[in-house]
């Protein structure tokens, strides 16, 4: 705790990082008693505020329909936020035991699951994500499905190495030595040396899972209006560039300030957790 907080404190950068996070994070939560306009995260209109520019109590300005545009971002935090969170919470366990797995067991193994990574890794992750998102409805669960499905290859790809490093340790051979199961090694002995490589890929993609879900929306293949995404809010802002500006460059500056306070965390967690570069 004290080596991290001294990083922290020689860094500017990390102390960024950690403030835009926690801004984002503590909006998305407590939009609720944030926001000036509640109603203006669904379907409301109202054409006598529609289009305005920034100003009072509009300090964003508002959308095309009225809608307050500083309470439709707070609220697409939000759905940002558990998109990245639950992509994550199924994408790691999946690619870390598939990883684990190649890594340590080998032979047959290894070759059957690392050439079936190697596809998933062979297709860009957009281009992948489209292709399944053109197939289903356009949702959040569905766009949740979409995004876990080109993220899980890359912690396979990380564990898989490092556990081939990691099962020629004393500490490996030993535990195999008194009659460890696979299983026991592979949880217990070798996933535990991996998990600070793991935790600070986790914090980078976080930011990049949430660049691609704004990706997909602005394509017209994630959330749906009237539901707020930031993604979506930028797609449409930018049919009436230059004149209604606001549309466009506060939800593109949301976009910009999460990942942006994702990748400075990301940065200082590699460097407290000593994880090569």
């Amino acid at each position: 705790m004290k080596k991290t907080l001294i990083i922290l404190m020689r860094s500017p950068l990390s102390l960024i990082g950690l403030v835009l996070v926690a801004l984002v994070v503590f909006s998305a939560v407590f939009a609720d008693f944030i926001v000036p306009f509640p109603a203006h995260k669904g379907a409301v209109v109202d054409f006598v505020n529609f289009n305005k520019p920034p100003e009072w109590p509009y300090i964003f300005g508002t959308d095309l329909v009225g809608r307050d545009l500083f309470t439709r971002i707070i609220y697409a935090y939000r759905i940002s936020l558990i998109l990245g969170a639950v992509v994550l919470a199924i994408a790691v366990p999946i690619g870390v035991t598939i990883g684990l797995a190649a890594g340590y067991i080998g032979g047959w193994t290894e070759y059957l699951l690392m050439r079936l990574t190697d596809v998933f890794l062979s297709i860009p992750p957009l281009v992948l994500a489209m292709s399944m998102m053109g197939l289903l409805e356009p949702t959040l669960t569905n766009g949740m499905i979409a995004v876990t499905a080109m993220w899980w290859p890359w912690y396979t790809r990380l564990v898989y190495n490092l556990a081939r490093s990691e099962k020629e340790e004393g500490y490996v051979l030993a535990a195999e030595v008194i009659g460890a199961s696979k299983m026991h090694v592979m949880f217990r002995e070798i996933l535990p040396n991996c998990l600070p490589s793991i935790v600070t890929k986790m914090t980078l993609d976080f930011g990049f899972v949430i660049l691609i879900a704004s990706s997909l929306s602005f394509l017209g293949l994630g959330v749906q209006p009237p539901t707020p995404d930031l993604g979506s809010m930028v797609a449409e802002g930018a049919k009436y560039l230059p004149d209604s500006w606001w549309l466009t460059v506060f939800p593109g500056l949301a976009i910009l300030i999460a990942v942006f306070g994702f990748n400075l965390i990301g940065d200082a967690l590699r460097e407290i957790l000593g994880v090569d570069q």
